[in-house]
């Protein structure tokens, strides 16, 4: 099996292919979990799986899974996989690259008349992005039991459709239960969304575990007036006391340590006139940090700055955490058999964490868990630049093929 390989150009192809389903101009993709084009996307790996000989099944929150069978049917499979949903100015790699490396390995399989022992699954994860629906990662939280299903079917978008209804409408609200099931192993090829790799020369990431993460949503609500009448010293402005909590939030991190990070992604105003000062402000504040305790502490220090902002001008408060990820390290075995796999093809990997959140994630919960990571060009992702080179993608999916063996048998 030493000299097996996948097939780069037909992988990168299938790459191309998905990226024509909801391109924008700049040349990147918005494929919007539950919409039209998503519905596309999820039609588009069926067909190529089903023409790879696989069993199609997918469960009620919209997971799907193409199965090869093993010569022991019985046998726990190998899973490997990502998603399809982008941003709504994403990549034409994020996700999708696991998605289809997956498919790749079991396309090569077939061409190599290979037979493994446990059968081999390629899995295509709904909403991992949290993008139009929040929290991130919904179809495999769901499947590892963390995440409620009812909860996430009630979920609505900013128009008010609610996952339930949108799976129903695309039609993928599958019978099969969205439940674990004995999983011998997980796989997960990403692009890095970092620029290690590229800043360091190497090809494969060895990803160790996935940083925590928690998301708030912060509310700060004053007293809209004339823009024109209101003196500046009696102005109680929801507007400049979230831009200085913004701020607060970017030097608080700052100061903490420097593998923390914290962004705000999200900001909208109310009434939002131009000579009127605003009543409320709303915006999302997402942090990260490889250390629980630490992340414990970014949330207690960003509270507090947010509070002494809000009581200094007169403003009211509230934050709540709406999703929290504590770290996680994957299973050794299977961070082990990557490194193995990527040595024996002369890609020497360099072992890492994880700054993004990934499916693999709930998956680490369930069962042995590890990622493959390759390089993205300037490090750039959850952009429409976002860009590979076929060699990498290639390589990862070799060294993801190779693992596979190692684990299917």
């Amino acid at each position: 099996m030493a000299e097996l390989r996948t097939n780069g150009d037909r992988l990168w192809q299938s790459l191309a292919e998905m990226a024509k389903l909801g391109a924008t101009p700049a040349g990147g993709n918005k494929r919007l979990a539950l919409s039209d084009e998503d519905k596309a996307g999820r039609e588009l790996f069926v067909s190529w799986a089903r023409e790879a000989g696989c069993e199609i099944s997918i469960d009620s929150m919209g997971n799907i899974f193409a199965r090869r069978p093993g010569t022991q049917a019985e046998a726990e499979p190998v899973m490997s996989g990502s998603h399809l949903d982008t941003q709504p100015t994403g990549g034409r790699f994020d996700g999708v690259y696991g998605v289809l490396a997956a498919l790749e390995v079991l396309r090569s399989l077939n061409d190599g008349d290979v037979q493994t022992a446990r059968p081999v699954e390629a899995v295509v994860w709904t909403n991992e992005e949290g993008s139009r629906f929040q929290p991130a990662m919904m179809g495999s939280g769901v499947f590892a039991g963390v995440l409620d299903q009812d909860r996430v079917y009630a979920t609505v978008d900013q128009d008010g459709k609610s996952v339930g209804d949108e799976l129903e409408r695309i039609g993928y609200k599958g019978a099969l239960p969205a439940q674990a099931r004995p999983i011998h192993a997980y796989l997960e090829a990403h692009i890095e969304q970092g620029p290690v790799l590229e800043e360091e020369g190497r090809t494969i990431g060895v990803v160790t575990g996935i940083q925590g993460m928690k998301w708030l949503k912060a509310t700060v609500r004053g007293m809209n007036a004339h823009a024109g009448t209101t003196p500046m010293e009696v102005r109680r402005d929801p507007l400049l006391g979230a831009a200085r909590m913004v701020d607060a939030i970017d030097r608080t991190t700052r100061a903490l340590r420097p593998d923390a990070v914290a962004t705000v992604g999200e900001f909208s105003v109310g009434p939002g006139s131009i000579n009127v000062i605003n009543q409320e402000v709303r915006f999302s504040i997402d942090i990260r940090c490889p250390d629980e305790p630490v992340l414990e502490e970014q949330k207690k220090r960003v509270l507090a700055a947010c509070g002494e902002i809000s009581g200094d001008m007169g403003l009211e408060l509230d934050i709540e955490e709406i999703w929290h990820v504590p770290p996680t390290v994957f299973h050794g075995n299977i961070v082990d058999a990557v490194e193995e796999a990527a040595s024996a093809l002369g890609l020497p990997g360099k072992r890492m964490i994880s700054g993004a959140g990934h499916d693999a994630k709930y998956l680490a919960e369930i069962c042995p868990t590890g990622m493959i990571f390759i390089p993205c060009k300037d490090g750039i992702s959850h952009n429409e630049t976002e860009d590979i080179l076929q060699e990498h993608a290639t390589a990862g999916a070799d060294v993801l093929l190779h693992t596979v063996l190692r684990l299917a048998g």
